[in-house]
């Protein structure tokens, strides 16, 4: 295992605490639904099992080394093989937030917009920041066959020249990731926002044009 300076270990700690401390502040995450993580070197630091995300003490954050082996903190989130290899399959992600905001789960429940575009392309912000989002069919919680089809879409995309940086799973939540904690929380944001504005208007919006998604993979390479 790679050895990790303090300060790296430490910054990424309070990284997941002030993410947890805002989606709970915004109403983004309740109880104790959702995990975070951060890849820090070869090792992941993920919240515990059954922690609020809003009252994080970053020293109970569980470490976890490279082959999965927890080796500080309370014991890890069930969802730890999720996150892992998420990190092995995009090796972008350095950041993964995974809620259960109540928009996309209500999503869900009364219908998505395809199995590949969990919503359809509505706002250029939508197509530029958070881009192609897979439905994944519901699962209990820490099925690790849930890792399987993860990673068997961030392939797909990946190979086909539109990578993803979110998924939603069946009611259950987005789980969302990125470079950093802003690019995933922005991801996240936009993601849910999207999902409130289909919900509110009766999903009677329609998507952008092609032509304008052309545009923005012109000016912004959105990938779309």
């Amino acid at each position: 295992m790679t050895q990790l300076p303090n300060t790296a270990v430490d910054e990424a700690r309070n990284q997941i605490v002030r993410v947890g401390t805002s989606l709970f502040a915004r109403g983004y995450v309740h109880a104790s639904a959702g995990n975070i993580s951060a890849k820090v070197g070869d090792c992941h630091l993920i919240t515990p099992t059954d922690a609020p995300l809003g009252f994080l003490d970053p020293r109970r954050l569980a470490l976890v080394d490279v082959h999965g082996e927890q080796i500080a903190g309370d014991r890890a989130s069930k969802t730890l093989a999720l996150h892992r290899r998420i990190y092995a399959a995009d090796p972008t992600a350095r950041f993964i937030i995974h809620t259960h905001s109540t928009h996309l789960v209500a999503l869900t429940l009364t219908g998505v917009w395809s199995q590949d575009d969990v919503l359809p392309p509505l706002t250029p912000y939508y197509v530029m920041k958070v881009g192609h989002v897979p439905h994944i069919p519901y699962h209990r919680p820490g099925d690790p066959r849930v890792a399987d089809l993860v990673t068997a879409r961030i392939v797909d995309r990946a190979a086909g020249g539109t990578p993803i940086r979110a998924v939603l799973l069946e009611r259950l939540g987005p789980v969302v990731w990125g470079p950093d904690p802003t690019a995933a929380l922005a991801v996240l944001e936009e993601l849910e926002e999207t999902a409130r504005l289909w919900l509110q208007t009766d999903r009677r919006p329609e998507p952008l044009p092609a032509h304008a998604i052309d545009e923005l993979r012109s000016a912004f390479r959105a990938a779309w």
